[in-house]
């Protein structure tokens, strides 16, 4: 077993949020050897980040940024770190991290806890040579949460590759209220208006929308110049398969279960965005046909997390080279005429 997937099955034995932050630390620290370099059949475009190959790190992992250089070397084709708030907010009370191992899936009401845009900030000044970007986030006790993301658009300015707006996390009050459409035009006109640099800002939504919903924030990014959405977050149902003794606990639920899910409701974006709108694949995608899956369902690119706790970092070139494989024996060339097959 390769070394950085035998810290994962190590880490899997400890107290959920101790073993993040020991991953963290690891991270920042270990001399992690340099993953392979990618198959050029990988490489794509979206929106307009050129990435060597299309699978992302979601964020959650690295909530401040901190540990960009490890993550760097673990294969991904970009890394989301955050979600930062504009002031440092310890988050809500632990226990709030669970793993549900016989489900392969997590728990968390983690409520957005970090140190802050400033910390934020100097971590990404030394950032590597990687496309990183930053995943935008409101403080708890903000009355004017679009105020936040507006704020940390303008201080990150030059710092990310990439913005993503996130209004669907379950675990700060009133936030997916802004998935509404009164309140979605009312912040994405804002962010437009705010924004300095060409770096790409995308749409973080939930799965817990309906098509219609859906088809709403679809218009509605198009209308406010959105890159791209990344569908979807984790979700608040609670499915009957589950049968982990955490099931229970509030917060969102990520991982497997999610899957079918994420799927459909990526599906809802890609027949109501008709092209128009890059899309990004997040949510239970554990294997390379998963992340095959998303893709052929009109993802541009896919992002994990939660399964690198249940298959280690080794992970991601698993999905890789399951990916390159299937495009050649479906006679394609890249992913993105594997994407345009799907429309």
């Amino acid at each position: 077993m390769p070394l950085p997937d035998l810290g994962a099955a190590i880490l899997r034995n400890l107290d959920p949020e101790t073993a993040h932050g020991l991953a963290i630390t690891a991270l920042k620290t270990a001399p992690l050897p340099g993953a392979p370099a990618d198959d050029p059949i990988l490489r794509t475009q979206v929106a307009a980040l050129d990435l060597p190959n299309p699978v992302g790190l979601a964020a959650g992992l690295d909530k401040n940024g901190e540990a960009l250089h490890g993550l760097s070397r673990l294969g991904f084709g970009f890394v989301e770190c955050g979600s930062v708030t504009p002031k440092p907010q310890p988050g809500n009370p632990k226990p709030r991290l669970f793993r549900l191992s016989e489900d392969r899936a997590i728990i968390n009401r983690m409520g957005f806890n970090n140190a802050g845009l400033e910390a934020f900030a100097d971590n990404l000044s030394r950032r590597p040579n990687a496309v990183v970007g930053a995943n935008l986030g409101a403080n708890k006790d903000t009355e004017d949460k679009a105020a936040d993301y507006v704020a940390g658009l303008k201080r990150l300015a030059g710092l990310s590759d990439y913005f993503t707006i996130n209004i669907s996390s379950p675990n700060t009050p009133g936030l997916r209220a802004l998935q509404g459409r009164e309140q979605l035009d009312d912040l994405l006109g804002r962010i437009n208006e705010a924004r300095t640099t060409p770096a790409p800002v995308f749409l973080k939504i939930a799965p817990d929308l309906t098509s219609a919903e859906i088809a709403m924030i679809v218009e509605a990014a198009l209308a406010h110049r959105i890159d791209a959405l990344i569908v979807s977050n984790t979700t608040l149902d609670r499915p009957d398969s589950l049968t982990s003794r955490d099931r229970a606990e509030t917060g969102g639920l990520s991982g497997a279960p999610l899957t079918g899910k994420a799927l459909a409701a990526l599906k809802d974006a890609a027949a109501a965005s008709e092209g128009r709108l890059p899309l990004i694949g997040v949510g239970g995608i554990g294997s390379g046909q998963d992340a095959w899956d998303r893709i052929r369902a009109g993802a541009n690119a896919v992002q994990v997390y939660s399964a690198l706790i249940y298959e280690g970092p080794g992970l991601v070139g698993r999905i890789k080279r399951d990916l390159a494989a299937r495009l050649r024996a479906e006679g394609f060339t890249s992913i993105s005429e594997a994407v345009s097959a799907s429309r």
